[in-house]
């Protein structure tokens, strides 16, 4: 399996050294480097490959939630999974809107750990045992647009960078049944152009 390079923000050095030592242990997981702040991230995102990282909410200049959204508009293929001591829906609920993969509280075993980023490498939504993610998942469905299988299926293809006539030819559609969809997506997730609708895609998930 494909080695996951891994960064842990947390400005608390035993943290840091903690999760270090759980994640080193697994074979898998690689440990791209370790950050106390924003700042410190950035930079090694900036020089170093990162596929997943894990981000403490409560940071000392630039919160966890800010940090996300930074990373995600800069990176956007970089998972994002916070991890905090916080329960509280609205923090969940920001950083999942600012575009992170999960959220994690401290108290998770090893084998969480592992799931939630497993789960965010994969490019799906991952939420600690310990919240209640019937609340958290009403509460986001409420903001994601409505779109239904087909426009799925056009969505993915743009955000792989096919042009209208392929996506027609490899889903059997006409061109102007493309054009519509690809209309209709600008639409609903109040996009000017095509890189922001992929970029809302990407940051709720769906691609």
């Amino acid at each position: 399996m494909k080695k996951i390079n891994i960064l842990i923000v947390d400005d608390h050095p035993m943290v840091l050294e903690g999760l270090r030592s759980l994640l080193s242990g697994i074979g898998y997981l690689q440990i791209a480097g370790t950050a106390t702040n924003a700042f410190e991230a950035m930079d090694i995102i900036k020089n170093t490959t990162v596929h997943v990282a894990i981000v403490d909410i409560n940071l000392p200049d630039i919160n966890g939630i800010e940090l996300t959204k930074k990373i995600k508009t800069e990176y956007p293929l970089i998972k994002v999974l916070a991890m905090s001591t916080f329960k509280e829906r609205s923090y969940i609920s920001q950083m999942i809107q600012n575009g992170a993969s999960g959220y994690l509280v401290k108290s998770a075993s090893k084998e969480e750990i592992e799931e939630a980023i497993l789960t965010a490498y994969e490019g799906k939504l991952y939420l600690s045992m310990n919240i209640n993610t019937v609340d958290i998942a009403k509460q986001l469905s409420t903001q994601l647009p409505a779109i239904s299988t087909r426009e799925k299926e056009v969505l993915s293809l743009i955000a792989d960078g096919l042009t209208n006539q392929q996506i027609a030819a490899q889903l059997f559609i006409s061109l102007h049944t493309v054009e519509s969809h690809r209309k209709n997506l600008l639409i609903k997730f109040e996009a000017n152009n095509t890189a922001t609708l992929i970029k809302l895609a990407v940051k709720y998930n769906i691609v």
